[in-house]
């Protein structure tokens, strides 16, 4: 969140420079910058453009190719690989933009100011996080997920708008050129390409082709970014960079280091990679010269009265400070009523009306919109000054509905659970050490998950550093993007039925890219297990039963992945290495609150 805040700041310090800028006695020099010519020429070709727009049609394409990048994210490997959790901020996104659009067209039914109607329907997901940062709950992580959930879709939707409804005359070959991209950026992910060069070559020709055909360069930088593959780190890359790291601990020399850079960069996936290199620079240089250049409104000579009379600023005002609440909340509110779906765990509907309200400050994309709908320099000045005003307002009411959400409905915090929900029962869990020892150490784990099998360890270090003052307790939490983790965790279930479950459970860890059926029966042969039983365990609903409650205990718990660790009662934040674990353990200090 200090990132976000420092970014949100960094944005505010801009727009009130360009304000203050652009009503100051030098008010022609801020004119004369954004309308200087650069032009870029290799050979006969080339791009000329002022400096204004290649602000808002280069350096604004890195920003939406990060929320590209994002979003690709969050559906591969991240909170959005569960659809159900999709329901309720999709239909809040889509009512959140169809309330703000009638607000505005009936305030501006017809006319040139009716084409601002796309100024309110986006939300600056910076600023908004931003904001958040300062006026929300000092825990929100739930409700970050929900609102850029819900920002994802204003995205996606905002920038077709702006490349199909505000694109100028269309070039079909440079279109096709475009296309042509899209095709690379595909084939580049089935053929498994992990280096970033080849992705940030082809990106640059789309975004050169785009702004050749007359769309906008926006949606080019949203799709290519769509396109861009992320993957869970394999098991293979992650011991295949661990080996080379050790090789040039050995030998320092320089072949040795090109090959241990090569494998720490080839286990990250190339979207986090340019996530990691793209976010700094895009949220602390690109958004913040985004609004140098476009929030300096020239305030003096009856502007401001023009604009507070004006059908479009008070269209562009309500849209976004009450159509965005109104919408996002009465589209959470009806999904969950209806049975649709539900809100993310710690998240209440009084967030949500506060998270809308926020939505409502839709900066970056309504001053991007609106210097593309209107060709006057009136309506221009009348609905930036509608949107600056918005976000104004949008920040004092997010603030107000955090205030009334906390104060009147106890809705405090907008967090995951941090204690373990279910109290370790030695009848039923897996216990490693004295039933009433003085510490206890959880995990959840997945035998699929290749960074549970880098812990796998840590139990018998920690055991070997405290004795018998510590028990290790193992729950089950198979994530659905591993297909074999399931069958895996009834295998080591079966197992302990003959009393074998430490054993199958090493075993499991030891062969993770080897769990099919067949696999799992060789296993349980290689351990002398009755095999013939095993297999009818395996069919056991009560097996099935008894992995569902580790499932939903870490539900309930607040786990979200594997391996996930609590000391004690509490869950674990940060490193899970056998050192740090052993000082949260330490730090513990006494003997764990009942929970066996």
């Amino acid at each position: 969140m200090r990132t976000e805040s420092g970014s949100a700041g960094l944005l505010v310090v801009a727009a009130l420079v360009a304000l203050v800028w652009a009503n100051s006695p030098w008010s022609q020099s801020y004119v004369d910058l954004w309308h200087t010519e650069l032009s870029i020429r290799l050979g006969d070709g080339g791009l000329s453009m002022d400096l204004h727009h290649w602000v808002n049609d280069g350096l604004m394409v890195v920003f939406f190719f990060v929320i590209g990048l994002e979003v690709r994210k969050e559906f591969a490997i991240g909170e959005l690989t569960d659809r159900s959790r999709v329901v309720v901020p999709l239909v809040a996104g889509v009512t959140g933009m169809l309330v703000p659009a009638g607000i505005f067209l009936a305030l501006n039914p017809s006319g040139e100011a009716a084409a601002g109607w796309g100024a309110v329907i986006g939300t600056d997901t910076a600023f908004l996080l931003g904001v958040m940062a300062l006026v929300g709950p000092a825990v929100s992580t739930q409700l970050r997920i929900f609102l850029l959930t819900l920002t994802v879709i204003d995205d996606i939707v905002a920038v077709s708008v702006i490349g199909v409804v505000y694109s100028d005359d269309l070039s079909v070959g440079a279109l096709l050129v475009a296309a042509a991209c899209l095709a690379v950026l595909v084939g580049l992910d089935r053929a498994g390409v992990w280096q970033a060069a080849p992705y940030v070559l082809v990106v640059l020709v789309l975004w050169i082709a785009t702004v050749e055909s007359g769309v906008h360069a926006s949606i080019a930088g949203m799709l290519s970014g769509l396109l861009v593959p992320a993957l869970d780190p394999r098991r293979s890359d992650v011991e295949d960079a661990a080996r080379s790291f050790r090789a040039f601990r050995q030998s320092p020399m320089p072949g040795v280091q090109r090959a241990a850079r090569r494998s720490l960069t080839r286990a990250i996936s190339v979207n986090e990679r340019l996530q990691e290199a793209l976010h700094t620079p895009t949220s602390h240089v690109v958004v913040p010269v985004f609004a140098l250049a476009n929030a300096g409104v020239d305030l003096r000579d009856g502007v401001l009265g023009d604009a507070l009379g004006s059908r479009l600023m008070w269209g562009i005002v309500l849209g976004l400070v009450v159509g965005k609440a109104v919408g996002i909340f009465l589209g959470a509110f009806a999904s969950v009523r209806l049975g649709w779906g539900r809100l993310p765990q710690g998240v209440g509907l009084g967030h949500t009306l506060a998270g809308g309200a926020l939505s409502g400050i839709g900066f970056t994309v309504s001053l991007l919109i609106i210097s593309l709908a209107f060709e006057s320099s009136r309506l221009q000045d009348q609905a930036r000054v509608g949107v600056l005003l918005a976000a104004v307002l949008a920040s004092l009411a997010g603030w107000l509905a955090f205030r009334f959400a906390a104060r009147f409905l106890g809705q405090r915090d907008a967090a995951l659970p941090t204690l373990l929900s279910r109290p370790v029962d030695p009848s039923r869990d897996h216990v490693l050490g004295p039933a009433d020892a003085e510490l206890t150490l959880v995990e959840y784990l997945d035998y699929e998950c290749p960074f549970c099998a880098r812990v796998s360890g840590v139990g018998d270090e920690l055991r070997a550093h405290f004795g018998d003052r510590l028990r290790y307790v193992t729950r089950h939490l198979p994530l659905p993007v591993h297909p074999h983790a399931e069958l895996a965790a009834l295998a080591a279930e079966a197992a302990a039925r003959q009393g074998r479950f430490w054993e199958m459970h090493a075993v499991l860890f030891a062969h993770q890219d080897q769990l099919e059926l067949e696999d799992l029966v060789g296993y349980a042969a290689d351990l002398d297990l009755d095999v013939e039983q095993f297999m009818r365990d395996l069919d056991d609903d009560a097996l099935a039963r008894h992995v569902a409650h580790d499932v939903a205990s870490a539900e309930e718990s607040g786990v979200r992945g594997t391996p996930t660790f609590f000391v004690g009662e509490d869950r674990h934040v940060g490193p899970h290495d056998a050192r740090t674990l052993i000082a949260a353990l330490e730090a513990s200090g006494r003997a764990p609150r009942p929970i066996g």
